[in-house]
């Protein structure tokens, strides 16, 4: 008779696709459908599951609907990022990171101060020095990146195909998108010989300020090659004005007899001790 199915029980194939159903929650909870125990095949011959089984197989579908959220969360931040383009703000108004460094180091640029790499000098190093160097250029430029007020950089000298020219771009992921110049000429070609200060250790005079006007160079070379005098001598050859950080006036020294202290640093340092001096105005360490 046609009562017997409104009492709320299931066909046969009904029966048989929940079963289905519970039996793959099952495996994707990694658990047995024996294991569920004698409660299977009651009402009917349907696959009933234990409570903690259930609260089992509706947490995993709160996991799977929370990815699938999450998911969809992403590729629309991804598309709004798209649409908005690199240099758009951000929600709370204020510049994207990327943009206002960009928008620094363009002032930079136009307005200076300036900080050359004399890579001119590059030739006198061996091939683990010159790897060392491609290093303190990307450090240099990572950090002057992120600078409140950098130096717009230029690497002078920049000879392709020469070891520091391979090395860069073998050890610098996105070199030739860094925001510098890069020229096989030297600085001299570049700059008025009253405006270039050529920074080195062996210097007499001491780098009072950072004037904005001025062309600041340093030797590409690494703390290991220590060549005494080089740059020095390389600049008085040249002609140019010299100076040296004021390491001497500054440095703060301690007791202890296994403290060293070198005036000479890497290209790095001596850029990032002239960066914080620009943004602060002074040389004394806080």
């Amino acid at each position: 008779m046609a009562g017997g199915g409104a009492d709320g029980g299931c066909s046969p194939a009904e029966s048989e696709g929940e079963a289905a159903v519970a039996c793959e929650a099952l495996r994707l909870l990694r658990i047995e459908p024996s294991a569920v125990g004698s409660s299977a095949g009651r009402a009917g011959g349907a696959a009933w599951c234990s409570r903690n089984v259930l609260r089992k197989w509706r947490r995993w579908e709160r996991v799977v609907a929370a990815k699938r959220r999450k998911r969809r969360q992403e590729r629309e931040r991804s598309r709004v990022r798209r649409a908005e383009g690199p240099g758009a703000a951000s929600r709370d108004g204020r510049r994207a990171p990327a943009a206002l460094a960009k928008e620094r180091l363009l002032e930079a640029r136009a307005s200076g101060p300036r900080l050359c790499v004399d890579l001119g000098v590059a030739d006198c190093m061996t091939q683990k020095e010159t790897s060392r160097l491609a290093s303190q250029i990307r450090r240099l430029y990572g950090a002057n990146r992120r600078a409140e007020k950098p130096f717009w950089l230029c690497l002078t000298e920049f000879v392709v195909g020469s070891l520091i020219y391979e090395e860069c771009f073998r050890m610098n992921d996105g070199f030739s998108n860094y925001l510098m110049d890069t020229t096989q000429e030297s600085y001299l070609d570049l700059f008025p010989l009253d405006a270039i200060v050529y920074l080195t250790p062996d210097s007499e005079n001491v780098l009072e300020d950072i004037d904005p006007n001025k062309v600041y160079v340093l030797g590409g070379l690494v703390d290991e090659s220590i060549h005494k005098k080089l740059t020095l001598q390389r600049a008085q050859e040249q002609s140019l004005q010299t100076a040296r950080l004021p390491i001497r006036e500054y440095m703060v020294k301690t007791v202890n007899t296994k403290n060293y202290h070198s005036e000479t640093l890497a290209i790095n340092q001596v850029t990032d001790a002239c960066m914080v001096h620009h943004h602060t105005l002074t040389w004394e360490v806080h």
